[in-house]
């Protein structure tokens, strides 16, 4: 089968030459600035040259290995693998634990590690493959988070970071949730605001009444609860 990208540029874009490795190079450099630009404008661990290098790199390391087979006559692609298996640990070290108990920073991962595949690739020259890759990629990014929010929030089920004055209130707000129809699934104490004097806690939460699933979004059932005047502040968890 023959790339429907190439057929239209060419067959030297599917041969080793200065051409098509500027081309590729190229190409890598700009899909990963798009990408790159989307996670630094939401000002997440990996930015703009973070993507460019990792794409760069895989870009570099796939024609090197295509090379390598028509020249050496070499049939495992080894620097690819390896550098598969160094975008893996680069990814996960852009994974965070924040203070509330909350993992930061693996959809930036995945996406790093994407990109990187991407970069392979346009090394390899599958250039159709790489620009169907690059927009769903880029779509899974920026379109589906509003998406994602709306079935979020009509889930049954969503986990709150709770702010206390005081470790009595705990009972009088367990109380409060059975009243307004909800139902605590777990408490779990947070240990990193031992000695902040608040009782914090990562609260887990399902809704059983009809009506506040017909009804009430997790903002604006939050929002209720933010108004007792025991809670020092509460917030959902992503």
């Amino acid at each position: 089968m023959t790339d429907p990208i190439a057929s239209l540029l060419g067959s030297w874009s599917l041969e080793i030459n200065l051409a098509s490795i500027l081309l590729r190079l190229i190409s890598a450099v700009v899909f990963a600035a798009v990408i790159g630009c989307e996670r630094a404008a939401k000002r997440h661990a990996a930015g703009l040259r973070t993507f460019m290098l990792v794409s760069l790199a895989a870009t570099v390391a796939s024609i090197t290995d295509v090379y390598m087979s028509e020249s050496i006559d070499s049939t495992f692609p080894l620097i690819s693998a390896a550098v598969v298996i160094g975008m893996a640990i680069i990814s996960s070290n852009t994974i965070l634990y924040s203070s509330r108990n909350q993992i930061k920073g693996l959809t930036t991962s995945v996406g790093l590690w994407a990109c990187g595949i991407l970069g392979i690739t346009l090394g390899t020259g599958f250039y159709s493959v790489s620009v169907v890759g690059f927009i769903l990629l880029l779509c899974c990014l920026s379109c589906f988070p509003a998406f994602e929010t709306y079935l979020k929030n009509r889930s049954n089920h969503f986990e709150v970071h709770l702010e206390l004055k005081n470790k009595n209130n705990l009972q009088d707000f367990t109380a409060t949730i059975r009243r307004l129809g909800l139902k605590i699934d777990d408490i779990e104490a947070n240990p990193a605001y031992l000695n902040s004097g608040l009782s914090v806690y990562s609260v887990s939460i399902t809704i059983n009444s009809a009506q506040l699933k017909k009804y009430k979004t997790h903002s604006e059932i939050i929002a209720a609860l933010a108004t007792l005047e025991y809670v020092n502040h509460i917030e959902e968890m992503n």
